[in-house]
This record gives structure tokens, sequence and C-alpha cells, in this order.
């Protein structure tokens, strides 16, 4: 995991009392959110690990709920959320999951607004920074602290080329990038992060591509 500064250590500026069990939920709650698009009408989440024991005292519940609410590890309303939420017309349910995940933070969320459905896994890795690790059962490892965009592509020949060229066209330099796909030729997931946020013009190139299904643009 790549640190920028030492403040990445030590935790940002949040609602207390964990960078790792509250922060870094809540940036978990709001990547979901952010790559969802939308506030979710329903939400099941699944706890592993640390997040599973100490959840409520660590108020990882309220910061899951928070992040999905778009707030930030700072926001004073965290502490609040599960009742924001009901108000909100979200329906929450939590599940301490018994099996043993690959990291002791983790979380899989469940979203659902009308016929609208995502699944994804993160984890809080310490000093409130994460991993998205996985997006509709496709592997990827996410910061979520940079520019991205995730793009959804049929597995053919010349669709990565394609959108890295057009990139370099604009000049936008790749930090990192991962490619996933559940199987050979089908559908494949294009992870992106970027140093600098990417235009409206340049996603709507991205759209246009041969073989291009569907561009989430996060925004740093």
């Amino acid at each position: 995991m790549r640190y920028k500064s030492v403040f990445d250590i030590i935790g940002p500026v949040m609602i207390g009392p964990s960078s790792s069990h509250t922060a870094g939920a809540a940036r978990i709650g709001r990547v979901a959110r952010t790559i969802f698009g939308v506030q979710p009408e329903s939400v099941i989440i699944s706890l592993y690990g640390s997040f599973a024991e100490t959840y409520k005292g660590h108020g990882t519940d309220v910061a899951l709920v928070g992040g999905l609410l778009d707030f930030d590890t700072s926001d004073t309303r965290i502490p609040l959320s599960l009742k924001l939420a009901k108000a909100a017309n979200m329906n929450v349910t939590f599940i301490e999951e018994e099996a043993i995940s690959d990291h002791p933070n983790t979380a899989r969320l469940q979203l659902k607004a009308g016929e609208k459905e995502m699944e994804i896994v993160g984890i809080s890795i310490g000093g409130g920074t994460i991993q998205i690790v996985e997006l509709n059962g496709f592997k990827l490892n996410l910061s979520g602290m940079n520019p991205a965009i995730l793009v959804v592509h049929n597995d053919r020949y010349g669709s990565i080329a394609g959108v890295t060229n057009l990139l370099t066209k604009y000049h936008v330099n790749i930090g990192h990038m991962e490619v996933s796909r559940k199987e050979k030729g089908k559908v494949a997931l294009m992870a992106i992060e970027t140093d600098e946020n990417i235009s409206d013009e340049v996603i709507e190139e991205i759209k246009g591509l041969p073989n291009v299904l569907q561009v989430t643009r996060m925004i740093d």
C-alpha cells in the first residue's frame, strides 16, 4: 500500500475512536456509495474478523453507514448515521460472519436500489487507509485515495490499449492499473488510478470506445 505522507500512517482527521475501525470503515462505505452512484435503498453489511468482533464498540457500524450516506471521515453526523439512514429510508442489516477472511478488518457490502445491485468488499489496513479488493466478483486493488475510473468492458483484443491510448492523448498519467476478468473472452474490469481527475470529455470518449460497457469515475 502506498502512503502519501506521515499523516496516512498516523491517521486522518476523523470522528473516533479508531482510524482503522472508524475512519477506514467510513471510507469503505463512501467508496461503495461513489461506485454505486446513488443512495442505496437497502444494504446488507457482512463483517469479518476484528470488524465482526468489535464493530459496535469501535463505531464501525455507524462509520460504514455514514460513508454510504456520503459523509467524510470528519463529518460530525457519523455517530448519528444509523438514525439518519432510517430517516432516509435506507434499510441496513449487519451480519457477523464467522468465516475467516484474508484480512481481519473486512466488510462485504451488498447494495440495492430498485433494479440496481452491487456487491463490494473492502478492507481497512490502518491509519484510515483502505483497499477495495472485490467488485461484483471481480478482484481488484483500489485504494479509494486517488482519482480513478472503473471500466467494464468486453474481454477483447485492443480494449485495454484503447483506453490507455486515449488517456495518453489527454496527458493523463496512470498511477496504478489492474485488469480483472472472471472468464476468458467474457466481461472484464479495468481499475485505473490516475494522478489527476479525468474530465467529462475524456469519460465520454472512453464510453464511446469499442467493447466498453460502463465507465464509473471516482473523483479525489
